[in-house]
């Protein structure tokens, strides 16, 4: 971890990993993705599979929101991406840096719904300085 970074949790240090990578290397944002949990989570799986921050950080790709990676707007959707794609929007639109569990009750409108680390993917890049305005 470089100084002076935010690290909201191992998915949010996945997603710096594989946005880096990605953008410096032209290299697709899933692999790297893949190759960053499975370095960050080596003894689990699970942890490697877990579907939420993957289609979170996969849907700020395919947005254009991602610092140096090209938007895919043919991309599909789900809720996961939604979510975090709606997070970065408001970050975008001046809200306050929010905490994980208030920005998570904005995205989904205080439905009581589980934060599987969506937000942690968001405010991780947030804070570093890798979400941007789509092109």
């Amino acid at each position: 971890m470089v100084s002076g970074e935010f690290m909201a949790n191992k998915y949010g240090e996945a997603a710096l990993m594989a946005a880096r990578a990605a953008a410096q290397y032209s290299k697709s944002p899933i692999d790297q993705w893949n190759q960053a949990v499975q370095q960050l989570y080596r003894t689990s799986p699970v942890a490697q599979r877990k579907a939420a921050p993957r289609q979170a950080f996969l849907g700020l790709c395919d947005a254009g929101l991602v610092k140096g990676l090209e938007p895919n707007p043919a991309a599909a959707t789900n809720d996961n991406r939604n979510y975090a794609v709606a997070a970065a929007t408001l970050l975008l639109q001046g809200a306050e840096q929010r905490s994980v569990s208030a920005l998570w009750r904005q995205v989904t409108n205080g439905e009581d719904k589980p934060h599987i680390a969506q937000m942690d993917v968001v405010l991780a890049l947030w804070k570093n300085g890798l979400i941007v305005q789509p092109a």
